[in-house]
């Protein structure tokens, strides 16, 4: 267990947290939020010992461990499995098999093994470290991004890991499916404050809410009394009859204390600027072949076309291609094989994860987004650079200095001052905070042009995807149906677990994907009645929020009108509506748990067969 009491923290003028408390139990696994600068990286270097705090206590019992994920590399062995297994002590350090285990899962082959970890890439390079820090079985982990560079494949194993991981975990991640997959908890810093909830993020947010509404109801209330009491006090105290209750009134006043306007983060709220076209289908690929050594193509023969309003997703393991293929289509690197056709009115966008890097450091982020059009004008430049929260002065903070996330921004800034029908993005959600990704999700979905993204985030995929381009079996085809759809039909089935003891005959792997066939079909029957009632309970939910929200605007109203009539009847409705929404909730948790129950035992079933 470990105890944080009346934790602060302050950097110059500027406090991070104040008297924030929190227990970790046993088992807990929290899923740690807050919006970008907030503190959360802050508050894992005070519990690492990295960072002092300046009051409050942290309690650690002896002997307990922490692992926390490095972003900093430093090898010192000549090959990947070495290096891993240095970390193994004791009776473990001839344990090569649970690191083997682990690499596998997060994308390594049996060849790479071998390999110097100084020759991967900085992804992978995170991934080593990543296997360093849970083979080390410590009682606590801190992870913090570790998502970022998994692909989807990594991620649904790194999931299944930390489930069954035998203690506490605090988990920072942009992934909101990720994190709520895994946590127990929620635990949120806002307003230099912490609240921690039993629950997912769903809960958590919807509890922040429902406590600012009760805060704002009684400010209100508060303001109104007092309203009222300084009314009375100026009416009265020059009347010599009056002047002592007068003066009494003025120290209930002045017991009675005021309370502060809630402080609101800026949220990233943007519309993509979609320029018309009369084309039904954007742009069309046949036969592409690319591969920068000719002799081993990342792909071949691939053909797909993109109708306007759609969006296609390009999913696979890291360094198969994917971001080649967006580049590709970009026009970013030569046409070897193949054709690809664009309608004469096409006009694309490209957030390239290389394009972050081209942003100019000697420019601020008002000579970058008006390089893409100096036909804009200032007020809209500055209106496009408020809506990515660089309001004011901010929008003349310089390149250089602006950390992965605010670059991020500016590129999104770049997108939207482009006028465009057809959006190519490659993980446009790193370094974004949820409620920015959530923001983005919705400007995509609304964005009347057609999209072509590539993204491991399988929250953004069910949202978001309407064909997929898949990269797999050392090549990519073109799948015409949604994310759910390839899962069911396809799944990730293919992409096993190297095994260098024994090959599979022809004859078993058949039985093994009749079985598996039969496994996916028995998972659909139990899991497509379940997500039209969770769909269900969520647009109920959503409708009593709805309405909630309403009949506290009249609340209002009619409180400044003194209709007590219309008050109570308001207030007996919102107390009705409040018990049906607790037992939606309820539903709702029960049903998810239920739907996640029985993904967990087909995906042990499927793993094992």
């Amino acid at each position: 267990m470990i105890q944080v009491t009346n934790l602060s923290k302050r950097f110059g003028g500027q406090t991070l947290f104040e008297n924030i408390n929190f227990t970790l139990s046993a088992n807990n696994k929290i899923g740690l939020v807050g919006r970008n600068g907030s503190g959360k990286s802050t508050l894992f270097k005070i519990l690492l010992g990295e960072e002092e705090h300046d009051e409050g206590e942290i309690l650690i019992p002896k002997n307990y461990t922490i692992g926390a994920l490095k972003q900093h590399i430093s090898f010192s062995k000549q090959t990947v499995r070495e290096e891993c297994a240095s970390v193994l002590s004791g009776h473990e350090q001839f344990d090569i098999y649970k690191i083997e285990k682990m690499l596998f899962g997060l994308g390594f082959s049996a060849d790479d093994l071998e390999k110097d970890p100084l020759s991967f890439s900085g992804g992978y390079q995170i991934r080593i470290n990543l296997v360093k820090v849970l083979a080390t079985s410590p009682n606590m982990l801190l992870l913090d991004e570790p998502t970022n560079y998994l692909d989807i494949v990594s991620l649904r194993w790194l999931k299944t890991f930390l489930r069954e991981f035998q203690g506490e975990v605090i988990l920072v991640t942009h992934d909101r499916d990720f994190m709520d997959d895994v946590s127990t908890h929620t635990m949120g810093i806002k307003r230099k404050g912490l609240k921690i909830i039993q629950g997912n993020s769903i809960k958590y947010y919807a509890k922040l809410e429902e406590d600012d509404e009760k805060y704002i109801k009684t400010k209100m209330n508060l303001d109104k009394k007092r309203a009222v009491m300084e009314d009375f006090i100026v009416r009265q105290k020059a009347r010599a009859s009056k002047a002592v209750m007068a003066q009494s009134k003025a120290k209930q006043l002045e017991k009675m204390g005021e309370m502060d306007e809630l402080e609101n983060d800026a949220d990233l709220s943007f519309v993509f600027n979609y320029k018309r076209t009369p084309a039904k289908t954007i742009f069309e690929a046949k036969n592409l072949t690319f591969g920068y050594d000719i002799a081993k193509p990342l792909f071949t023969n691939l053909s797909f076309a993109l109708e306007k309003g759609k969006c296609l997703a390009i999913i696979g393991k890291n360094g198969k291609g994917k971001s080649t293929l967006l580049n590709y289509l970009g026009g970013e690197l030569p046409l070897q094989q193949g054709s690809i056709y664009f309608h004469p009115e096409t006009n694309f966008a490209h957030f390239g994860q290389t394009n972050i890097q081209r942003l100019e450091d000697k420019n601020n982020i008002i000579d970058e987004i008006y390089g893409v059009d100096p036909l804009l004008g200032i007020s809209k430049v500055r209106a496009i650079c408020g809506t990515m929260m660089f309001s004011g002065e901010l929008a003349e903070k310089e390149i250089r200095i602006l950390s992965g996330g605010e670059r991020s921004r500016v590129m999104l800034g770049k997108i939207i001052a482009t006028p465009a029908n057809l959006l190519l993005l490659d993980e446009p959600t790193n370094h974004l905070d949820m409620q920015s990704i959530e923001s983005l999700c919705v400007a995509i979905k609304n964005f009347e042009g057609s999209v072509i993204i590539v993204t491991h985030s399988e929250m953004l995929l069910r949202r978001l995807a309407d064909t997929l381009v898949i990269f797999h079996h050392n090549g990519a085809e073109f799948f015409d149906g949604n994310y759910d759809e390839f899962l069911e039909k396809i799944g990730w089935e293919e992409e096993e677990t190297p095994n260098n003891n024994k090959k599979q005959s022809e004859s078993n792997r058949k039985e093994s994907k009749k079985l598996r066939a039969g496994l996916v079909q028995e998972r659909s029957a139990k899991l497509n009645p379940l997500k039209k009632e969770i769909e269900l309970c969520e647009k109920k939910i959503m409708n009593i929020e709805e309405n909630m929200k309403e009949k506290n605007i009249q609340l209002i109203k009619h409180s400044e009108d003194s209709n007590i009539g219309e008050l109570q009847r308001i207030s007996k409705e919102l107390s009705h509506d409040e018990n049906e929404l607790q037992k939606l909730y309820l539903s709702f948790e029960t049903l998810h748990v239920n739907h996640d129950e029985i993904v967990e035992m087909y995906e042990e079933q499927l793993k094992n067969s």
